[in-house]
């Protein structure tokens, strides 16, 4: 339980609630920790505490009666939940069919980390690579047409142009993060102030690569949706 949702319960503010929380947490009372979470509306994150049900019945502890029992049967509500979901057997057929269940699950989770290892061996292969590479050779690497990786780049805020540039500049963060760097590659005259500037094309790195195969569901080949 958030505290958002007991700030929801009790008709609370969740500033007050929120400062409640912190209170307890700085004298030690409360397990929580303050932890953020973001808005689905404008993408913000904002802080919360995610309580267990004892911090949360500590937290309204010295709020009055009727606030306290609409926490105390929130809770009840996500316990009788919970137990809904469990499946109890209550003879031997049912006992073994549940340990049959069990057991496909188990190999379904089984069979799809044995199809996923080859990929978590190949980004592991690829972070500890030595060298950055240009996008183009970034695409072999990852079995995508460079135009698709040059677009998905852009799209997902690791690459863009100035206003008139045919050239490709990395966005900061992703420099910063170690996925891309800039390779000085000659001086150009500037079209605007005709001064000599520093040419430069954008590399991926190894940390890069691996992160694109990641989030582009590769190298299995194909160009995934994933999203930065």
């Amino acid at each position: 339980m958030s505290t958002r949702e007991v700030a929801e319960l009790t008709g609370k503010s969740h500033d007050n609630v929120l400062r409640d929380a912190r209170a307890l947490a700085k004298r030690g009372v409360l397990k929580s920790e303050e932890t953020p979470y973001v808005h689905p509306q404008n993408g913000q994150a904002y802080p919360e505490f995610l309580l267990d049900q004892r911090d949360a019945l500590v937290l309204v502890s010295g709020y009055d009666a009727s606030l306290r029992a609409r926490i105390i049967d929130r809770w009840q509500e996500l316990e009788t939940r919970m137990l809904a979901h469990l499946q109890v057997p209550t003879n031997f057929a049912e006992a073994l069919r549940l340990a049959a269940d069990k057991a496909e699950e188990n190999q379904r989770l089984q069979d799809a980390l044995a199809r996923q290892a080859p990929k978590v061996a190949a980004i592991v292969r690829l972070a500890s690579a030595g060298g950055a590479i240009c996008v183009t050779d970034a695409a072999k690497q990852l079995q995508v047409a460079p135009f698709k990786l040059f677009g998905w780049l852009e799209e997902n805020r690791w690459i863009y142009r100035r206003r008139g540039s045919k050239r490709w500049i990395a966005y900061q963060p992703r420099i910063s993060a170690g996925l891309l760097k800039h390779k000085v590659t000659g001086l150009k005259p500037d079209p605007e102030t005709g001064s000599d500037r520093a040419a430069f094309d954008v590399l991926v790195t190894p940390k890069g690569l691996a992160r694109l195969a990641e989030l582009l569901a590769v190298p299995v080949a194909g160009l995934g949706v994933g999203r930065s």
